[in-house]
C-alpha cells in the first residue's frame, strides 16, 4: 500500500542507496555527487548505537517487536504523513533488533520539507528543533532529501524511545547511515526480496552481534 498522507499514489520511477551504520559516531557516506533532493528510490540501512538490540528478538524467522521496534515502525510510516515528499510501502520496510531497512521514494517538490508547509531559516536555529547529533553551526541537510528524512525519522524516535526509559539525550541510533541508489526495476525487485527475507537471516546477518563475518546485501 502506498503512503503520502491518505492521498492515492501513482507509481514513481525508481533510482536506490544503502546503508550499514556501525558506530554511534561516523563520517559522512553520501555520494558526493549525488543530489539527494531529486526525485528516485533509495535504499536505507539505519543502525542502534553500538548495534544495540532494542527492537525486539527474532523469534521462529520473525521479529517480535519490543515497544521500541513499534515505535521504530509508526514514526517510519509517519514520515510519509507529515512529508508531502515521501511515499513508503509496506512490503518496503522492516524492524530488526537493531536495525532498520527500508526504501524511501522522493517524489517532486512539494513546498513542505516536514510537519509544516515551507519552513523557514528559524525552525532549524530553534534548539527544540535540532537532532541530537547536530551542534550549532553546523549546516542541516538539504530542504526536501533523504537526509532530512532520515533525521526528522530518526530524531522522533529518539524523542519516544527516551522518553519511555527515562533516559534524555541518550543516542538510540548511531550517528550516520548506509544508503544505495536505486537505479532499475530488477535491483529493485532484488532490494525487496532481501527486505523480505531478513528476520529469516537473521542469523546470518553481519549486523547480528552473534553473527560470524557475513557478506551484506550480496550483489
Amino acid at each position: 500500500m502506498d503512503r503520502r498522507g491518505d492521498r492515492p499514489v501513482a507509481p514513481t520511477e525508481v533510482n536506490v542507496v544503502t546503508v550499514v551504520p556501525v558506530r554511534c559516531h561516523r563520517h559522512s557516506v553520501r555520494l558526493p555527487t549525488h543530489d539527494y533532493t531529486q526525485p528516485g528510490a533509495y535504499f536505507v540501512t539505519i543502525c542502534t548505537c553500538n548495534r544495540e538490540c532494542l527492537f525486539g528478538d527474532i523469534v521462529g524467522g520473525a521479529l517480535v517487536a519490543s515497544v521500541f521496534g513499534g515505535i521504530a515502525r509508526d514514526e517510519w510510516f509517519r514520515s510519509a504523513d507529515i512529508r508531502c515528499e515521501v511515499v513508503l510501502h509496506d512490503s518496503e520496510f522492516v524492524v530488526m533488533p537493531n536495525h532498520v531497512h527500508g526504501i524511501v521514494r522522493i517524489v517532486h517538490n512539494v513546498g513542505a520539507t516536514g510537519r509544516s508547509p515551507l519552513q523557514t531559516n528559524d525552525r532549524a536555529a530553534d534548539p527544540r528543533n535540532r537532532l541530537p547529533e547536530q551542534h550549532p553551526g553546523l549546516p542541516g541537510p538539504p530542504s526536501h532529501s533523504l537526509g532530512a528524512v532520515m533525521a526528522g525519522y530518526k530524531a522522533s524516535v529518539t524523542k519516544r524511545v527516551n522518553a519511555l526509559r527515562d533516559m534524555p539525550g541518550s543516542p538510540v541510533w548511531q550517528r550516520n547511515y548506509w544508503e544505495h541508489v536505486i537505479r532499475n526495476e530488477a535491483e529493485l525487485a532484488r532490494i525487496r526480496q532481501y527486505i523480505a527475507d531478513n528476520p529469516a537471516r537473521w542469523t546470518e546477518d553481519q549486523l547480528n552481534p552473534a553473527a560470524q563475518s557475513v557478506r551484506f546485501c550480496q550483489e
